[in-house]
């Protein structure tokens, strides 16, 4: 069973500022809410085929996940999957300037659940878009402090 659906973001900042600060791993617990660590495993650093280890504190359970970075051309795109118990999340970034002060954040996933996950694509598939949509809000928030 799979949940796709795309989301959009406009952002007050030009796009070279957005890219510098969402391609920086230490920014991740700025927006990204129960970020705990981020541990690099493989590869050359921020670079296609790179994997790094991410844990989360999600209420009253630890999620690790295994994020690799599939496709980077920024600062136009930045893809990545994320694979965790019984889910993989395919992410496609682009990035759009608006105009020199504005930036459009157009986020692509697709999660493909097995085991007891399917039961939460059944009644809950709202719930990762809702995730993804507090992570995009919180970016915004972010990056028009900075």
């Amino acid at each position: 069973m799979s949940v796709k659906y795309t989301l959009e973001q406009v952002i007050n900042q030009p796009r070279d500022k957005v890219v510098e600060l969402i391609d920086n791993p230490d920014n991740l617990k700025e927006w990204q809410p129960g970020f705990v660590s981020l541990e690099h495993i493989s590869g050359e650093p921020s670079q296609v085929g790179s994997k790094s280890k991410l844990t989360y504190d999600m209420g009253k359970r630890q999620v690790v996940m295994i994020e690799t970075i599939t496709k980077r051309d920024l600062p136009i795109r930045f893809d990545l999957t994320f694979e965790a118990d019984n889910v993989n999340n395919i992410q496609s970034n682009r990035f759009e300037e608006i105009d020199e002060n504005t930036t459009k954040w157009i986020s692509e996933n697709e999660f493909i659940l097995s085991g007891y996950m399917k039961i939460f694509g059944l009644f809950g598939k709202g719930m990762f878009k809702k995730q993804s949509q507090i992570y995009l809000d919180k970016f915004k928030e972010f990056a028009e402090r900075s």
